[in-house]
């Protein structure tokens, strides 16, 4: 399939020839639908917590992180660029669509405003006159381009998303602040970003402006680290009849997706490690919803660790606690199994854990909690549209019924009882990758994307999913999400 020099090409990269033969394999057969079964709600698969439960899980989560290493581990690779879709059209085209009038119309409200301004200024323009005589392309192009603010090339963690207090905040800023708040422990709190290479010394130089006076304020230390997407997990791309495309004589590889990053959190080293997307952050004075759940949801898993950690000790020493086990797990987690020894039980707890938040489904794009069938039962899984036959009408009805959606926010538990680090990879579902239609130059072709960080590569892993606040959740996909009430 691979000549001498294609398969040392494919070598250099850090791959394996055998796992890109798998990967033209997967295009010429295709990802199977997931077969869900039932959407996860409240009271099956879905916990909603008490406030007695939620101050209960809180207080355990103060009093039982002794020894515990916390990490907070942000996605925050690549541009900004469809944030801003709407004004590269615009700049395009030249006609004014929707998004931009409402970018004009909000611009006062924006936290960047006077950054923007000042700029303007310092190239001979007056913001009001430029409104005034609705020379829009040139505010739109001074905020995207790098001769201006350069948004429409920078990552969303340095964008000015916030102003509070007569201070303007970046959401790497609002991540600061949220690690110090609920992911720190004995004055240290630790953070992870992953970045594109082209990115990483505009993180690296943002923190070195700010790190001290968040400590000084916040009273806490920071050790922050950076990890790349490796190209060890870029994936072949294939033309339209799954032959392997050559640019330059080149194997064509391309990003494998948010999956990809499994590999930068299995290197971490951490007992509890908090999951949450760059953009979704809120300023100062609406943060305590998202403290209060994170430090639940953590009480949560450091809560089901302890009585899981005590079984496996137990059976370890020959003890049968099968029985007590079953009736916790059902009684206190919602977990109901039907195990008929304990070595099924001592398999099914040798594994990571998820807690994960819910919130209650509001339209948005993207992944829900669903009961899915698969080889081994039925288990709660985090299911993309993408992964549903849509066709099926059944199917269909199913996804049609779910009440909640993924915000992305998980507490993880990556240690066994022994206190060693699981190795994730062996945990995740490799037939729930993805395979989508691309062009580059001109040319059609087919890209895969290896199983999402929080679906497919979180499979096989223990999972509790729990309600919380859609106040929790404030994302921005586009600039003009910034004009909400929220990030006000």
């Amino acid at each position: 399939m691979f000549s001498t020099d294609q398969e040392k090409y494919i070598e250099s990269r850090g791959s394996d020839v055998a796992t890109i033969k798998k990967q033209i394999s997967d295009f010429k057969s295709g990802f199977p639908f997931l077969n869900l079964d039932r959407p996860a709600s409240i009271g099956d698969g879905i916990t909603k917590l008490s406030a007695n439960q939620i101050d209960d899980y809180v207080t355990n989560y103060k009093s039982m992180t002794a020894g515990k290493k916390l990490l907070k581990f942000v996605p925050a690779s690549g541009a900004a660029t469809r944030m801003f879709k709407e004004l590269f059209e615009f700049l395009s085209d030249g006609e004014l669509n929707a998004g931009t009038e409402k970018f004009i119309a909000g611009l006062k409200n924006f936290a960047f405003y006077s950054e923007l301004s000042e700029i303007l200024k310092s190239q001979g323009y007056e913001m009001d006159r430029l409104i005034e005589s609705k020379d829009y392309k040139t505010i739109v192009s001074t905020l995207l381009d790098e001769k201006g603010l350069g948004y429409g090339s920078l990552p969303k963690g340095l964008l000015t998303f916030h102003q509070e207090s007569g201070a303007t905040k970046t959401p790497i800023e609002e991540h600061l602040v949220e690690g110090a708040r609920y992911a720190s422990q004995d004055g240290l709190a630790r953070l992870h970003f992953t970045v594109s290479p082209e990115h990483q010394q505009k993180f690296e130089t943002k923190l070195k402006s700010v790190l001290s006076n968040y400590e000084s304020e916040l009273g806490v230390k920071y050790e922050v680290s950076f990890s790349q997407q490796k190209k060890s997990t870029d994936t072949i791309a294939v033309d339209l009849s799954n032959e392997p495309i050559l640019v330059n004589d080149e194997l064509l590889f391309r990003p494998a997706g948010h999956g990809a990053l499994l590999e930068n959190l299995n290197d971490l080293d951490a007992d509890i490690i908090f999951v949450k997307n760059i953009d979704n952050v809120v300023p100062d004075h609406l943060k305590a919803d998202t403290i209060t759940y994170k430090k639940a949801l953590a009480g949560m898993l450091l809560s089901f660790q302890k009585d899981s950690f005590d079984w496996q000790t137990r059976m370890a020493n020959g003890e049968d606690c099968l029985t007590d086990a079953l009736d916790t797990l059902k009684s206190k987690y919602g977990i109901d199994l039907k195990f008929s020894d304990s070595s099924e039980l001592e398999d099914y707890l040798n594994r990571p854990v998820r807690v994960c938040g819910m919130v209650e489904n509001t339209g948005e794009p993207g992944g829900g909690p669903f009961w899915v069938q698969g080889a081994n039962g039925v288990s709660l899984q985090i299911a993309e549209t993408a992964q549903i036959d849509l066709d099926n009408l059944a199917q269909a009805e199913i996804l049609k019924k779910s009440s909640h959606f993924n915000p992305v926010d998980l507490v993880c538990g990556v240690k066994n009882y022994k206190g060693e680090k699981f190795d994730l990879l062996k945990f995740r579902d490799d037939k729930t990758g993805f395979i989508t239609q691309k062009s580059k130059n001109g040319q059609e072709l087919k890209a895969m994307e290896l199983p999402g960080l929080w679906n497919g590569a979180m499979a096989n892993w223990i999972t509790l999913f729990v309600e919380v606040p859609i106040s929790t959740f404030n994302p921005v996909k586009t600039v003009n999400d910034l004009l909400k009430p929220t990030h006000q």
